[in-house]
């Protein structure tokens, strides 16, 4: 489980009751890898990438947008909230994701 720094820094701004629910949706991506799906885990549309997904904790609309990198590993590209936002979430963030991905591949994916 990989967290990008900006993912890292937006986790440490939650306040507590937001910070546990993502914590936990983590949690369990972490013990059950890509066989994690719906309701906790679920695909996107419109990413470069055919495996873009989101991280859903539950009882909020946190979103954690996420990819498995060639070595299986989760990614955490980005989290936010897209409470009011619905659609324009994904619209603003996937190409984000999309971005970041290609720059961890680019340097630290390249080991």
């Amino acid at each position: 489980m990989i967290l990008l720094e900006e993912v890292e820094a937006w986790y440490f701004s939650l306040d507590d009751e937001a910070m546990a629910a993502v914590t936990g949706a983590i949690d369990l991506l972490e013990l059950e890898g890509p066989t994690l799906g719906r309701p906790t885990v679920d695909k996107v549309k419109g990413s470069k990438f055919h495996s873009l997904k989101e991280l859903r904790p539950a009882g909020t609309s946190i979103r954690i947008l996420f990819i498995f990198d060639p070595r299986r590993q989760a990614i955490l590209l980005l989290g936010g909230d897209k409470a009011g936002n619905w659609k324009r979430w994904y619209e603003e963030n996937i190409p984000v994701a999309d971005q970041r991905y290609e720059n961890w591949l680019a340097n630290e994916g390249g080991e």
